[in-house]
């Protein structure tokens, strides 16, 4: 999943904030219990998803793929009084890990948890304008979500998708259809003149996009 190299990111951890510790145990017990723990942002990545978020100050954020919960806690740090997060997650599995660690760490009154295909619950959310969306679901779908989003999300907000880099498959000569499709992704981002892009080598790869 890390693009650069492990003696970087470890000096990169220790000079940041630290992790809080209910994050820890969020990213511990993800590891000990659930399918595919690198999935998880954490801590670095976790750490510039709150930064971020306390830079919009949101008073709406949108996500697309909670997984275990980790990636909402963190962006819902930077939430404006009042604010929410809408938070859509496929696997129904995950719900007693989600809202115990939404409990432990005091956001489970500023967070929305939806269960389903985010192509059906989008239309139909509450929230009409979205300041902050971070999409880290299917990769192959991660096109269709920025179409489905973009119109809701307001003039100076932000739209994040991880994974962007693939493993660096992105740039080297491999032509599976999931590299194909994040290619592709990436390629028109770069040409849309409607918003500000730029890809970070945090981890797998994070696309910051600022509509303009």
């Amino acid at each position: 999943m890390d693009i650069l190299p492990n003696a970087l990111l470890a000096y990169l951890d220790d000079h940041c904030d630290p992790e809080p510790e209910a994050l820890q145990q969020l990213n511990r017990e993800t590891h000990l219990k659930v399918l595919r723990p690198h999935m998880l942002s954490g801590h670095y990545q976790g750490r510039l998803l709150s930064f971020l978020s306390k830079m919009v100050a949101p008073k709406c954020i949108l996500e697309i793929g909670t997984y275990t919960g980790y990636s909402a806690i963190c962006l819902a740090e930077g939430l404006a009084e009042g604010g929410i997060l809408h938070t859509i997650e496929v696997n129904r599995e995950m719900e007693d890990i989600i809202n115990s660690h939404f409990k432990l760490t005091n956001v489970e009154n500023k967070i929305k948890l939806h269960f389903g295909q985010a192509e059906a619950i989008i239309p139909d959310l509450e929230a009409d304008v979205f300041d902050l969306v971070f999409i880290d679901a299917d990769k192959k779908n991660n096109f269709t979500y920025f179409q489905l989003v973009f119109d809701k999300v307001r003039s100076g907000g932000l739209i994040i998708i991880d994974n962007v880099l693939w493993k660096g498959k992105v740039y080297g000569p491999e032509k599976d259809t999931d590299t194909e499709n994040i290619r592709k992704l990436n390629d028109h981002i770069a040409v849309d003149s409607r918003i500000e892009k730029l890809i970070l080598p945090v981890r797998d790869g994070l696309l910051v996009i600022r509509k303009k």
